[in-house]
Protein backbone atom coordinates (compact mmCIF):
# COMPACT_ATOMS: atom_id res chain seq x y z
CA UNK A 1 0.00 0.00 0.00
CA UNK A 2 1.40 3.39 -0.98
CA UNK A 3 1.00 5.94 1.83
CA UNK A 4 -0.77 9.19 0.96
CA UNK A 5 1.19 12.44 1.18
CA UNK A 6 0.04 14.48 4.18
CA UNK A 7 0.37 18.24 4.79
CA UNK A 8 -0.04 19.74 8.23
CA UNK A 9 -1.59 23.19 8.53
CA UNK A 10 0.11 24.75 11.53
CA UNK A 11 3.55 24.00 12.93
CA UNK A 12 3.01 24.17 16.68
CA UNK A 13 2.52 21.63 19.43
CA UNK A 14 -0.55 20.00 17.92
CA UNK A 15 1.35 19.41 14.68
CA UNK A 16 4.00 17.54 16.67
CA UNK A 17 1.32 15.40 18.30
CA UNK A 18 -0.21 14.57 14.93
CA UNK A 19 3.20 13.74 13.48
CA UNK A 20 3.85 11.28 16.29
CA UNK A 21 0.55 9.56 15.50
CA UNK A 22 0.94 9.36 11.71
CA UNK A 23 4.45 7.97 12.02
CA UNK A 24 2.86 4.92 13.63
CA UNK A 25 0.78 4.54 10.46
CA UNK A 26 3.49 4.46 7.78
CA UNK A 27 1.35 2.46 5.35
CA UNK A 28 -1.34 5.14 5.50
CA UNK A 29 0.39 8.52 5.72
CA UNK A 30 3.59 10.11 4.46
CA UNK A 31 4.01 13.50 6.18
CA UNK A 32 5.68 15.69 3.55
CA UNK A 33 5.62 19.06 5.29
CA UNK A 34 3.83 21.72 7.27
CA UNK A 35 2.49 25.12 6.27
CA UNK A 36 2.35 28.01 8.72
CA UNK A 37 1.98 31.76 8.26
CA UNK A 38 4.66 32.48 10.91
CA UNK A 39 7.52 33.60 8.68
CA UNK A 40 10.18 32.76 11.28
CA UNK A 41 9.27 29.07 10.98
CA UNK A 42 9.71 28.87 7.21
CA UNK A 43 12.64 26.62 6.31
CA UNK A 44 12.81 25.07 9.77
CA UNK A 45 11.96 21.52 10.80
CA UNK A 46 9.37 20.21 13.21
CA UNK A 47 10.46 16.76 14.31
CA UNK A 48 12.21 16.24 10.99
CA UNK A 49 9.38 17.54 8.77
CA UNK A 50 10.05 20.80 6.88
CA UNK A 51 7.93 23.91 7.29
CA UNK A 52 7.53 24.63 3.60
CA UNK A 53 6.10 28.13 3.80
CA UNK A 54 2.83 29.91 4.37
CA UNK A 55 -0.65 28.48 4.09
CA UNK A 56 -1.06 30.12 0.69
CA UNK A 57 1.30 27.45 -0.70
CA UNK A 58 -1.33 24.77 -0.19
CA UNK A 59 -2.30 25.09 -3.85
CA UNK A 60 1.16 23.79 -4.80
CA UNK A 61 0.35 20.39 -3.25
CA UNK A 62 -2.92 19.27 -4.91
CA UNK A 63 -2.30 15.57 -4.30
CA UNK A 64 -1.71 15.82 -0.55
CA UNK A 65 -4.26 15.15 2.15
CA UNK A 66 -4.47 17.94 4.71
CA UNK A 67 -4.96 18.06 8.49
CA UNK A 68 -5.57 21.29 10.39
CA UNK A 69 -3.28 21.40 13.44
CA UNK A 70 -4.65 24.54 15.08
CA UNK A 71 -6.07 24.62 18.63
CA UNK A 72 -6.19 27.55 21.04
CA UNK A 73 -8.33 27.91 24.17
CA UNK A 74 -8.29 31.70 23.77
CA UNK A 75 -9.54 31.41 20.17
CA UNK A 76 -11.75 28.31 20.12
CA UNK A 77 -13.27 29.24 16.75
CA UNK A 78 -9.90 29.43 15.01
CA UNK A 79 -9.75 25.91 13.57
CA UNK A 80 -13.13 25.97 11.83
CA UNK A 81 -12.47 29.53 10.70
CA UNK A 82 -9.28 28.40 8.98
CA UNK A 83 -11.01 25.35 7.49
CA UNK A 84 -13.70 27.62 6.05
CA UNK A 85 -11.09 30.01 4.67
CA UNK A 86 -9.26 27.21 2.85
CA UNK A 87 -12.46 25.93 1.25
CA UNK A 88 -11.19 22.42 0.56
CA UNK A 89 -13.58 19.58 -0.32
CA UNK A 90 -14.17 17.05 2.45
CA UNK A 91 -12.15 14.38 0.66
CA UNK A 92 -8.95 16.43 1.01
CA UNK A 93 -9.13 16.43 4.80
CA UNK A 94 -7.30 13.60 6.56
CA UNK A 95 -8.89 11.82 9.50
CA UNK A 96 -6.09 10.66 11.80
CA UNK A 97 -6.66 7.97 14.43
CA UNK A 98 -3.74 6.90 16.61
CA UNK A 99 -3.39 3.08 16.73
CA UNK A 100 -3.87 3.24 20.51
CA UNK A 101 -7.25 5.00 20.25
CA UNK A 102 -10.49 3.01 20.70
CA UNK A 103 -13.37 4.14 18.49
CA UNK A 104 -15.95 1.34 19.09
CA UNK A 105 -17.41 1.78 15.64
CA UNK A 106 -17.97 5.53 15.94
CA UNK A 107 -18.45 7.56 12.77
CA UNK A 108 -15.73 10.20 12.51
CA UNK A 109 -16.09 13.40 10.53
CA UNK A 110 -13.43 14.46 8.05
CA UNK A 111 -10.37 16.17 9.47
CA UNK A 112 -10.85 14.71 12.95
CA UNK A 113 -7.81 13.71 15.02
CA UNK A 114 -7.89 11.16 17.84
CA UNK A 115 -4.61 10.72 19.69
CA UNK A 116 -3.21 7.94 21.90
CA UNK A 117 -5.50 6.57 24.56
CA UNK A 118 -8.69 8.26 23.37
CA UNK A 119 -11.65 6.00 24.17
CA UNK A 120 -15.11 6.25 22.60
CA UNK A 121 -17.12 3.64 24.44
CA UNK A 122 -20.07 3.06 22.05
CA UNK A 123 -20.93 3.73 18.41
CA UNK A 124 -21.83 7.40 17.94
CA UNK A 125 -21.06 10.28 15.56
CA UNK A 126 -18.13 12.67 16.03
CA UNK A 127 -18.16 15.91 14.06
CA UNK A 128 -15.74 17.28 11.49
CA UNK A 129 -12.34 18.68 12.50
CA UNK A 130 -12.61 17.53 16.10
CA UNK A 131 -9.34 17.17 18.03
CA UNK A 132 -9.10 14.79 21.01
CA UNK A 133 -5.74 14.85 22.79
CA UNK A 134 -4.44 11.78 24.69
CA UNK A 135 -6.71 9.87 27.08
CA UNK A 136 -9.95 11.69 26.31
CA UNK A 137 -13.09 9.72 27.27
CA UNK A 138 -16.33 10.03 25.25
CA UNK A 139 -19.19 7.82 26.43
CA UNK A 140 -22.64 6.60 25.39
CA UNK A 141 -25.05 8.92 23.59
CA UNK A 142 -22.70 11.90 23.57
CA UNK A 143 -22.98 14.38 20.71
CA UNK A 144 -19.77 16.09 19.60
CA UNK A 145 -20.17 18.88 17.06
CA UNK A 146 -17.72 20.16 14.46
CA UNK A 147 -14.49 21.83 15.56
CA UNK A 148 -14.56 20.74 19.20
CA UNK A 149 -11.23 20.49 21.02
CA UNK A 150 -10.65 18.13 23.93
CA UNK A 151 -7.40 18.65 25.83
CA UNK A 152 -5.78 15.62 27.46
CA UNK A 153 -7.90 13.54 29.85
CA UNK A 154 -11.09 15.53 29.33
CA UNK A 155 -14.08 13.26 29.87
CA UNK A 156 -17.79 13.29 29.12
CA UNK A 157 -20.52 11.46 31.00
CA UNK A 158 -23.34 9.95 28.96
CA UNK A 159 -25.73 12.00 26.83
CA UNK A 160 -23.57 15.14 26.87
CA UNK A 161 -23.94 17.61 24.01
CA UNK A 162 -20.86 19.62 23.00
CA UNK A 163 -21.52 22.51 20.62
CA UNK A 164 -19.48 23.65 17.65
CA UNK A 165 -15.92 24.82 18.40
CA UNK A 166 -16.22 24.35 22.16
CA UNK A 167 -12.93 23.81 24.00
CA UNK A 168 -12.60 21.48 26.99
CA UNK A 169 -9.40 21.97 28.97
CA UNK A 170 -7.06 19.34 30.34
CA UNK A 171 -8.74 17.05 32.83
CA UNK A 172 -12.15 18.71 32.53
CA UNK A 173 -15.13 16.51 33.43
CA UNK A 174 -18.72 16.97 32.29
CA UNK A 175 -21.64 15.36 34.11
CA UNK A 176 -24.08 13.24 32.15
CA UNK A 177 -26.82 15.11 30.34
CA UNK A 178 -25.11 18.51 30.37
CA UNK A 179 -24.78 20.78 27.35
CA UNK A 180 -21.67 22.74 26.44
CA UNK A 181 -22.61 25.61 24.15
CA UNK A 182 -20.94 26.55 20.87
CA UNK A 183 -17.62 28.34 21.34
CA UNK A 184 -17.67 27.80 25.11
CA UNK A 185 -14.42 27.15 26.99
CA UNK A 186 -14.24 24.80 29.97
CA UNK A 187 -11.10 25.36 32.02
CA UNK A 188 -8.46 22.85 33.05
CA UNK A 189 -9.66 20.49 35.77
CA UNK A 190 -13.18 21.93 35.81
CA UNK A 191 -16.12 19.79 36.93
CA UNK A 192 -19.21 20.75 34.94
CA UNK A 193 -22.48 19.97 36.72
CA UNK A 194 -24.83 22.17 34.67
CA UNK A 195 -25.18 23.53 31.16
CA UNK A 196 -22.50 25.96 29.95
CA UNK A 197 -23.95 28.68 27.68
CA UNK A 198 -22.48 29.35 24.26
CA UNK A 199 -19.40 31.56 24.19
CA UNK A 200 -18.83 31.57 27.95
CA UNK A 201 -15.74 30.46 29.88
CA UNK A 202 -16.31 28.30 32.95
CA UNK A 203 -13.78 26.90 35.41
CA UNK A 204 -13.50 25.49 38.91
CA UNK A 205 -15.04 22.73 41.01
CA UNK A 206 -17.92 22.91 40.51
CA UNK A 207 -17.47 24.91 37.33
CA UNK A 208 -18.78 28.48 37.34
CA UNK A 209 -18.68 31.31 34.80
CA UNK A 210 -15.58 33.47 34.75
CA UNK A 211 -15.84 37.22 34.28
CA UNK A 212 -12.71 38.81 32.87
CA UNK A 213 -10.50 35.96 34.12
CA UNK A 214 -8.45 33.30 32.34
CA UNK A 215 -9.47 29.65 32.37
Amino acid sequence: MTPQPLLLIGAGGLAREVLAAVRLLPDVWNPVGALDDTAALHGTLIDGVPVLGGISQLAEHPDAAVVCCVANARRPLSRLSLVSRLGLPDERWATVVHPAAVTSGATLGCGTVLLAGVVITTPLSIGRHVVAMPHVLITHDDEVSDGVTFAGRASLGGSVFVGESAYLGQGAMVREGCKIGAGAVVGMGAVVLQDVPAGETWAGVPARPLRGESA
